[in-house]
């Protein structure tokens, strides 16, 4: 008799703890948006960037939660510079983006706030946001692409999208400077079936890089560099290319993660 009285107990609380558990998830989805583009403030132009964790990362922090609360889970851009996430509850947030631009959110060694150009807003419906930065590079197409035997051969034209003086004057008081930090180390030519071609959607097979070491770049600057494809791309084919190129320094400071700037993708056919 006293096993039953125990096992109807057990039973009792096992259906109380059950039901709390469906009532605490029976919650909404989170449901409201927020929309955003990354442009640059000289130009007005979007950033072009690549969709993966190498392009550029959107973090969102609810401000109700007081200054202990994680982040959100960080999501990325588009390749066109916007950004999208459906799946957000409403409340005040800040919004911190980091790309390869000017770092918005700037500390120095010791962790002492030098700027801040995150945003605070709150996301209820619809809520639209545009952040204006300073790239490190301008990167874009010389005229048409030629094939030849399924090469691609491209010229590529790359620019400072700051001065090196201002670079120097925004980073420089974060600490431990390094002049190496303006050296463009690379040129990419990606190469893919996909419209959305970039590192994360690029074919090995036929993507090719330039590598610089120091800063031999630096006459380049401004002039045509060609880079052609590797392989032999089949004829009747359908690609798209686009290039790519950085810096020796990576956002945020410490990641390890030096991000690319993008040129406008362009379709080729393969005759």
């Amino acid at each position: 008799m006293k096993k039953i009285k125990f096992y109807s107990l057990l039973c009792a609380v096992f259906l109380m703890t059950s039901c709390q558990m469906f009532e605490m998830d029976n919650y909404d989805e989170p449901s409201e948006t927020i929309w955003g583009e990354v442009v640059d403030e000289a130009t007005g132009k979007r950033v072009l960037t690549d969709q993966g964790s190498e392009g550029i990362r959107v973090r969102l922090t609810e401000l109700s939660w007081g200054e202990n609360v994680q982040h959100n889970p960080d999501f990325y851009c588009m390749l066109d510079g916007t950004f999208r996430n459906t799946k957000i509850f409403e409340g005040d947030y800040n919004i911190r983006i980091d790309g390869p631009f000017i770092p918005l959110v700037r500390e120095n060694t010791d962790g002492t706030l030098l700027f801040d150009g995150s945003q605070n807003t709150r996301i209820s419906g619809t809520t639209k946001v545009k952040f204006e930065v300073q790239p490190f590079l301008n990167v874009e197409f010389v005229g048409d692409p030629q094939v030849s035997n399924g090469v691609i051969s491209a010229k590529v034209k790359v620019t400072r999208g700051v001065t090196n003086e201002i670079f120097r004057e925004k980073i420089e008081p974060m600490g431990n400077w390094k002049d190496e930090y303006l050296n463009v180390t690379d040129i990419q030519l990606f190469v893919s079936y996909s419209s959305t071609v970039g590192y994360r959607a690029r074919d090995d097979r036929w993507s090719n890089k330039i590598e610089y070491s120091g800063d031999a770049f630096n006459e380049l600057l401004g002039q045509p560099v060609q880079i052609s494809s590797i392989g032999n791309i089949p004829s009747g084919r359908k690609v798209f290319i686009r290039a790519a190129a950085r810096i020796n320094y990576d956002t945020p400071v410490g990641s390890g993660t030096r991000r690319w700037n993008y040129s406008e993708p362009v379709e080729v056919l393969i005759p």
